[in-house]
């Protein structure tokens, strides 16, 4: 017995070392502070503003579609976000838009996908999270229509908000220190040997300190560090945490296990695993380690139709968020919405896995 646990949390050590110590300075971190800086930079109010019913849905489905990459919500923040723009007069189209993409197209999860399951199935998953996304949406807002009746009638008696005041930095200041940023995780990440790596991230953070120094105040710096630390507490030890236990699991539940069901990319395959997405609970970032030791995708043992038809329903349901849903929209709504998104990662899943998808 003792013998069966020690291997047991050695696997789960292991899973932890495998997904970890090759990803966490090099694509984690950099990350991390990406996804601070625009909770930091870009404000929520510009987003949502666009969501209300009256918008022109090109403009309200878009932004809806990628504000998940925007905002930077991942899974513990999306329905709190979801009930606030609901609250503040979002359509219902442009909010399940919002709340089935903002989980799967997190700029962490993409990262983390492509650089860990393969850079195809990352690009597949954020094509198909926008494409999708705005599908359930429409369909959403066509089913209940009346509810958008509703919420342009409240917007009609509600007093208009002032727009936020402007910034005095030059406009090519944030686009670069984005654009600076996102060089250190791809020449960070890159396989370029480490001399070279080393010199070009040096370059690249001493022109974002540069940036730093002479645009941005303390205040706004201080803001970044801090929903840095706020992203990086909540979900890397969870991370850590989840990943543990994924690999003890693996122990016991070996990939075979599931490889008769998800070893293919078979219609009923891909529509077992929107189900188990679906069901299954899965904190942000933990459904990399889940689809590719769990269920053996890096391993082969996985189809790419069902691990992308996971990596859709997953991040957005699961049976805790399912219940919170019910509690903000109601019954009907949620029954629509949670075969909708069955549905499409069903569909999504096998036009990928049958390569009819190309990214």
């Amino acid at each position: 017995m003792i013998d069966i646990l020690i291997s047991a949390l050695s696997s789960g050590l292991a899973s932890v070392l495998d997904y970890l110590s090759a990803h966490v300075l090099t694509c984690l971190v950099p990350a991390f502070f990406i996804a601070g800086a625009i909770a930091a930079f870009v404000k929520k109010e510009a987003v949502l503003k666009y969501f209300s019913p009256d918008t022109p849905k090109p403009v309200s489905y878009g932004i809806a579609s990628v504000s998940g990459t925007i905002l930077a919500v991942c899974s513990c923040t999306i329905l709190p976000i979801f009930a606030g723009i609901l609250k503040k007069g979002s359509g219902i189209g442009p909010a399940m838009t919002f709340l089935f993409a903002g989980p799967a197209i997190n700029i962490l999860a993409i990262i983390y996908t492509a650089w860990v399951l393969g850079f195809d199935l990352g690009v597949a998953r954020a094509v198909s999270a926008v494409t999708l996304a705005i599908v359930i949406g429409l369909a959403m807002a066509l089913l209940f229509r009346s509810t958008d009746v509703e919420t342009l009638k409240k917007k009609a008696m509600a007093p208009s908000v002032a727009g936020a005041c402007e910034a005095e930095k030059p406009r090519w200041v944030t686009p670069a220190f984005f654009a600076l940023l996102v060089g250190v995780l791809v020449f960070g990440a890159s396989p370029l040997d480490w001399v070279i790596r080393l010199s070009i991230v040096y370059v690249l953070t001493l022109a974002i300190a540069v940036l730093l120094i002479y645009y941005f105040d303390r205040d706004e710096v201080t803001d970044w560090g801090l929903e840095t630390w706020d992203l990086t507490k909540k979900i890397f030890p969870i991370l850590i945490a989840g990943t543990f236990l994924v690999g003890i699991i693996a122990f016991f539940l070996p990939p075979e296990t599931f490889q008769p069901y998800f070893g293919n990319n078979s219609l009923a395959a891909n529509f077992l695993a929107a189900v188990v997405g679906t069901i299954l609970y899965m904190p942000t970032l933990l459904e990399v380690p889940i689809i590719g030791t769990t269920f053996g995708y890096s391993s082969g043992l996985m189809a790419a139709g069902p691990a992308l038809a996971l990596l859709l329903a997953g991040p957005t349901l699961s049976l805790p968020s399912i219940l919170v849903i019910y509690r903000i929209v109601g019954a009907k709504k949620t029954a629509a919405y949670v075969t909708l998104v069955v549905i499409s990662a069903t569909i999504a899943g096998f036009v990928y896995g049958n390569g009819m998808l190309l990214v």
